[in-house]
């Protein structure tokens, strides 16, 4: 199929070649809206070009939750005080413990390598539950991977009467081509580098080729109507 394709490719080629520099301009435009909407699809597919699964994240530890209150002095903003924290509902998860605080009555976070001293739980907070219950954000299903960069912001397209593309600009293609190539580099500031698996985000498929056939012979079929 790939050798026949190239074959009418070459004669697609010279039929273009016969257009007006309008005329390519339209078609060309016309090809990168279509494909750039094809290779969106295909990502939020989790699919590269060659109709693989991108490999799935690596499944994050579960959070420690605790089953108790606990309680610890922190220290308080800039003034070199600390105040006491009891705490109930929680979780600890990347050494970062967020649940609710019954001094301030809210949803509050804490290091817990910045924890002063633990101390122990008052009588009255002890296997304390109900109120204040911690409830994570967002959903427990695992998000499609490259939701954000794949979207129309940041998988752009161009074109003028020589030609068209598609691909990433800025940040997003620095992302991208971390993903695509399976480079190393920190998942955020304080984090170490690690290496991503490849997973292969822009690529013409030979369904994608045999479509931008397709629009030119329709283009050239309008024209002479």
């Amino acid at each position: 199929m790939t050798d026949e394709l190239t074959e009418i490719e070459a004669i697609a080629g010279g039929l273009l070649r016969q257009l007006s520099s309008s005329q390519r301009r339209t078609l060309m435009r016309r090809m990168a809206r279509d494909l750039a909407l094809s290779q969106r699809a295909r990502i939020a597919a989790q699919r590269d070009p060659s109709g693989a699964a991108f490999e799935p994240r690596k499944k994050k530890a579960e959070p420690i939750r605790g089953r108790s209150a606990v309680a610890f002095l922190y220290p308080s903003g800039g003034s070199g005080t600390a105040r006491r924290v009891t705490m109930k509902s929680y979780v600890i998860e990347h050494r970062m413990m967020t649940g609710f605080d019954i001094e301030t009555g809210a949803i509050r976070s804490f290091m817990v390598d910045k924890v002063i001293k633990w101390l122990p739980v008052e009588a009255e907070h002890r296997n304390a539950a109900g109120g204040g219950m911690l409830r994570r954000r967002g959903s427990l299903r695992r998000k499609a991977m490259f939701k954000k960069l794949a979207s129309a912001r940041n998988l752009r397209s161009g074109a003028d009467d020589q030609g068209f593309w598609v691909g990433f600009s800025g940040r997003a293609a620095e992302v991208a081509r971390i993903h695509h190539e399976g480079l190393r580099d920190r998942p955020s500031l304080k984090a170490r580098a690690m290496r991503y698996p490849r997973r292969e985000l822009l690529g013409v498929t030979e369904a994608e080729r045999a479509d931008m056939l397709h629009v030119l012979y329709a283009h050239l079929a309008e024209a002479v109507d």
